[in-house]
């Protein structure tokens, strides 16, 4: 995945149904964010909220409903090195193709939140071995996230940055860094694979896939955009349909039924439906 020269833009999904549109608009990796699953799952923020079980969980579901590679938002691991090395097992064995590891302190937080810590380069070393040694395919990625820049400054994080590089990352994520200069920074200082987190309304300002790339960034991450923009399209259908009773006007914003049905493969579970179907029934 990390081979090409491209720049590989990559949305954030957190269902199985979301999953699927991205497939099928043509991106060729996705990101299963944890801000999505809590938000989703509990109707709470990226506070702490959600563990491993939702965490698997969910990626059993996407990872089902794609073909294509799925990166999963692993937080800290949950736990010690020993919780990330059975999380990389069993997420691996979910059908995932890579994680992201951050190095907050529990509970943590989305990474363009106030009031986080982080814990020790010497610990999250700990963890990121651990990652690395669990993964029985060299193709999984691991990404290795520090959150330092809000806690220990610029810095420090790449400090960080170059040392979870040295351990074995696959690609190395300094998030939320503030400006276009501290972007350029980062670009220069760490010779991996580098991750840009994209949040709409977050610490980082927005740039294009290009920008980015010629930054020295390959791994463009849009990990809310989905969430957001179904967000945005939900309040407006409801309030329409609150106010008006009902949802004639709304035919330009919403797909159809016939359209829905072929997007969840209504047409191949017919089919199997009939091939397996008893010849007589009595």
């Amino acid at each position: 995945m990390l081979k090409t020269n491209k720049p590989l833009v990559i949305p954030g999904v957190y269902d199985a149904i979301g999953a699927k549109i991205a497939e099928k608009v043509g991106f060729e990796a996705m990101f299963q964010t944890g801000y999505g699953t809590s938000a989703t799952l509990f109707g709470m923020p990226d506070y702490g909220f959600i563990g491993a079980t939702e965490t698997l969980d969910n990626a059993r579901r996407i990872c089902r409903a794609v073909s294509v590679p799925v990166i999963v938002d692993s937080d800290t691991g949950y736990g010690n090195a020993l919780s990330v090395w059975k999380l990389v097992r069993e997420l691996e064995s979910a059908g995932a193709s890579g994680i992201f590891l951050e190095d907050q302190r529990w509970p943590k937080r989305c990474g363009h939140m106030q009031g986080k810590e982080v814990i020790s380069q010497e610990e999250y070393t700990e963890k990121l071995g651990a990652a690395i040694d669990a993964r029985q395919s060299k193709d999984f990625i691991i990404v290795a996230r520090t959150d330092a820049r809000a806690t220990e400054g610029l810095d420090a994080a790449i400090e960080r940055g170059l040392q979870n590089k040295k351990t074995g990352a696959d690609a190395v994520f300094i998030e939320a860094p503030r400006s276009l200069e501290e972007m350029k920074i980062i670009g220069k200082s760490i010779n991996a694979p580098l991750v840009a987190n994209m949040i709409e309304g977050g610490t980082t300002p927005i740039m294009s896939a290009e920008t980015l790339h010629k930054l020295g960034f390959k791994i463009i991450l849009y990990p809310l955009s989905v969430l957001f923009a179904n967000t945005f399209a939900t309040m407006n259908i409801l309030k329409e349909l609150k106010s008006t009773g009902t949802t004639k006007k709304a035919k330009q914003k919403v797909v159809n039924f016939d359209q829905f049905n072929d997007l969840v493969e209504l047409p191949k579970f017919q089919k199997l439906e009939k091939k397996y179907r008893f010849s007589k029934r009595e």
